[in-house]
């Protein structure tokens, strides 16, 4: 933005105007920047001619000519051209106004401001072209009154306008053309293209009003803004005005020249590290140490071993010639590099080769892991269908159950038993997508996707891949890892999976995927979809003893030191610890246990006391303390209304007991003991078909209206909720209805239907085992429940009596005794005219 191109002061002769004018810098289609000249001894010798009220008008573009100031102008219009060359034969006046489009060709009197400047043509020149071109002085601003014809050119009717300026000698007049001056030497100061004869020129204009004149015309602005400047009256007013618009210029000015000296400084600290950098590789040279370009070529070597795919080939070669043309002491020249290292780093196509021994591999799952039988099964028909066909892809396995069951660890025994690299990767707590994908280079600290970053760490393009605790990945603003994820786990996509840093396909369907969750209920459907699903359920009682006996005791003893000749723990202590020191599926806390079991005998023996080395329950009891469970065991049946039911829980099955109470009252029915609404739905159901069967068990149905029934579950302090507990109430509520005794030792689970059929319910196993512990002798399960009862060993049921059945008809012939309850309740019913007695 310059303020002026040129400025000088226009000599009395003649041929000094002639030789100081350059024309090829306005004319009237486009100004561009103008050459403004000022002659105010010339103006001053026009300054007595008369001027005329009516004036033919010169449309001008991208301008505005100011009393007093000269400029060339070329004219290209006909109309235009009449115009000047009719004027330059008579008195030479003309009118300039500024068009307010400067797109319209053909202006009329609305295209053109009211207010213009009244000027003198001083030459007029006929070019080559046929362009005219003229040098004009403005005089006089005017006003437009009335416009007159348009044809052969535009004439108007003028009112000359005066310039009202204060006095001169008046203090802020003074002060304000001081400011003006200051503004404008500045803008000399900071702007080099102008010459220094514009001081000149400003030094020696002594009118306020004329100065405000060339500093407007000269102005870096738009028209619109000298319009406005050029229109203004009073001469103060104009003077601030114009003031306001140089100090902006100033401003811009030196920014930009704050900015240019930034530049300079930078290029040339670039510069002067540039020529340093090169004389201290040239003395590296001379010395024999290596420079960046010989760890370049290091990698250039090491890529030529790796397997790499051609594209892969081509990107790195492609990465090494950038790096090769950046300056080592550039931002982005250690990121390239380290880039480039993770292409080598990284294994493309470097297997371990599987080990398809399945007697082998089976022994060492059984080794590592007591039970687990089906997902030891899954890895042997993997390795089995792998020796025969060996570009089999990897299974995505998802291992779900209670904590502690040992599914994280199984991923160990499953990369030892196939020969291959292990390595695991927590989810927990991720909920930024880059944590799977990565970052894009272009990011400050990018790093590749944990996925990418542990297969380099292995440096094994197959290895086990343990995906910890699935279920417990989160998402907000950043992304939804689980849906990253979606890539990784399809077998049908992760052969080309795409991290945002590696910027290539990676190949992980080789990779072993296996994931594992407590819970199925927060994976996403279509995450879900892609696994397969291996349920672990708790151990039992069994299970758990064989666990401690064979992993969980030698390896504590191995821990603190002993030796198996200075400690044996009976199968009855350990039994003891899980049933009355831990309530899990797992054997986390087992495990802890059997450790300060193990520490008490570790203390002894190194302080050189005597101690018990065989560890027996009443031993544990002293060394861990109060039990801190109680076993839940059968009771007798000499109570109405009291029946055993089988639950499940997250760290096993458990019995529990309904119990129904009947008491003198208006048929109201009381649920207690923290009860779901499934389970109170169970009730209601229970209530319900005991009424409409009322006759069936020869119950007289006013008994209904004139008791109050009570449904308790113990322990109070512990929610429950399931439809599994339906038949167990039914026959509970059966029982205190007709006082009947409940048969001893049994125990049932099932869902009921108001039709009265008996609908099949989850958890067997644990349930099974729960009343295995508890001493039951029988129990009742739904006819499709048989299926569950298949897949459990039979060691486990030898002592139980299972009954299947359909319907709940079926269920009170095998629950309900012929006999009454001791002290049986009697039971009033008031009729109208008779009292009855039921007992």
């Amino acid at each position: 933005m310059s303020f002026w191109q040129e400025d000088l002061h226009m000599s009395k002769k003649k041929k000094e105007l002639d030789t100081s004018l350059t024309f090829s810098s306005f004319n009237e289609e486009d100004s561009g920047e103008l050459i403004q000249l000022i002659a105010p001894e010339e103006d001053e010798g026009m300054s007595g001619d008369p001027l005329p009220d009516k004036i033919p008008i010169l449309p001008i573009r991208n301008t505005v000519l100011f009393p007093g100031v000269v400029i060339p102008i070329t004219v290209g219009r006909q109309k235009s051209i009449r115009l000047v060359k009719n004027s330059y034969r008579g008195d030479r006046i003309i009118g300039v106004v500024a068009q307010k489009n400067i797109k319209q060709e053909d202006p009329k009197f609305e295209d053109l401001y009211n207010v213009g400047t009244v000027a003198r043509i001083v030459k007029m020149l006929v070019l080559p072209d046929g362009n005219t071109t003229i040098i004009i002085q403005g005089k006089q601003r005017f006003e437009i009154t009335e416009w007159g014809k348009e044809e052969p050119f535009l004439v108007a009717h003028v009112k000359y306008l005066e310039d009202k300026f204060p006095v001169k000698n008046k203090r802020e007049t003074k002060a304000i053309i001081q400011s003006i001056k200051d503004a404008a030497y500045k803008i000399l100061k900071l702007n080099p293209e102008i010459p220094q004869e514009a001081q000149i020129a400003i030094d020696n204009i002594d009118s306020p009003s004329f100065l405000t004149h060339f500093l407007s015309s000269n102005l870096s602005a738009d028209v619109d803004v000298k319009q406005k400047l050029l229109e203004i009256n009073n001469g103060a007013k104009r003077a601030t005005l114009l003031l306001e618009y140089m100090l902006k210029d100033v401003q811009v000015l030196e920014l930009k020249q704050e900015i240019q000296n930034k530049v300079h400084s930078d290029i040339d600290q670039q510069q002067r590290d540039y020529f340093l950098r090169q004389q201290i590789k040239i003395l590296q040279d001379e010395l024999g140490n290596e420079g960046p370009d010989h760890e370049l070529n290091l990698l250039r070597e090491k890529s030529k071993k790796k397997k790499w795919e051609p594209e892969v080939r081509e990107h790195f070669d492609k990465e090494c010639d950038k790096i090769m043309r950046m300056n080592p002491a550039a931002a982005e020249y250690p990121v390239a590099m380290n880039y480039v290292e993770f292409l080598i780093d990284l294994p493309w196509n470097d297997f371990t080769k599987d080990n398809f021994d399945l007697k082998r591999a089976q022994k060492i799952l059984d080794r590592d892991h007591y039970g687990l039988e089906k997902i030891k099964e899954r890895i042997i028909e993997f390795l089995a269908v792998r020796k025969l066909k060996n570009d089999l892809k990897g299974p995505i396995l998802c291992l779900y159950g209670p904590p502690g069951v040992g599914k994280t660890s199984l991923g160990k025994s499953v990369a030892k038993a196939l020969n291959r690299k292990y390595v695991r990767m927590s989810l927990g707590g991720v909920h930024d997508e880059a944590e799977i994908r990565g970052h894009r280079k272009t990011y400050v600290g990018a790093m590749p996707g944990k996925i990418i970053h542990h297969i380099k760490k292995v440096k094994s393009a197959n290895p086990v891949f343990v995906l910890d605790e699935i279920d417990k990945v989160s998402s907000d603003f950043r992304g939804d890892p689980s849906s990253a994820l979606l890539e990784v786990l399809d077998p049908e996509q992760n052969n080309t999976f795409s991290d945002n840093y590696l910027e290539l396909d990676y190949d992980l369907s080789n990779v072993l995927f296996i994931a594992t969750a407590n819970t199925l209920d927060t994976i996403q459907p279509a995450l879900r979809d892609r696994m397969e699903i291996i349920e672990l359920t708790g151990y039992t009682l069994e299970e758990k003893v064989q666990i401690a006996k064979k992993h969980l005791i030698p390896k504590q003893r191995e821990e603190h030191g002993l030796k198996a000749k200075d400690i044996s723990i009976t199968n009855e202590a350990i039994v003891k610890i899980i049933e009355n020191y831990s309530r899990e599926s797992g054997v986390r806390t087992l495990e802890r246990l059997v450790g300060k079991v193990i520490r008490y005998v570790a203390k002894s023996v190194a302080m050189e006391d005597q101690y018990q080395k065989r560890i027996t329950p009443a031993l544990v009891r002293e060394i861990l303390g109060a039990e801190r469970f109680d076993k839940e065991l059968y009771e007798d049946n000499n109570t109405s209304g009291v029946v055993t039911g089988l639950a499940w829980t997250q760290v096993g099955g458990e019995i529990l007991f309904i119990e129904s109470s009947l008491s003198k009252g208006k048929g109201k029915l009381t649920l207690s003991g923290q009860l779901g609404d499934v389970m109170k739905e169970s009730a209601m159901a229970a209530l319900s078909y005991l009424r409409s069967n009322a006759d069936k068990l020869n119950i007289d149905y006013r008994i209904f209206e004139q008791y109050d029934l009570h449904i308790h579950v113990p322990a109070g302090a512990v929610p429950k909720d399931g439809p599994s507990a339906g038949v167990t109430m039914l026959t509970s509520l059966a029982s205190v209805f007709t006082q009947r005794k409940v048969k001893a030792k049994l125990a049932m689970t099932g869902e009921i239907t108001l039709r009265g059929k008996v609908l099949p319910v989850g958890g067997i196993k644990e349930k099974i085992l729960a009343a295995r512990r508890a001493g039951i002798k029988e129990v009742i399960l739904c006819d499709k429940n048989r299926k569950d009862i298949e897949e459990i060993d039979e060691n486990y049921l030898s002592l139980l009596k299972i009954h299947y059945v359909d319907s709940v008809d079926q269920v009170m012939d095998l629950a309900l005794l012929d006999e009454k309850v001791s002290n049986p309740m009697t039971l009033e019913i008031t009729d109208t005219n008779t009292l009855v007695s039921q007992s």
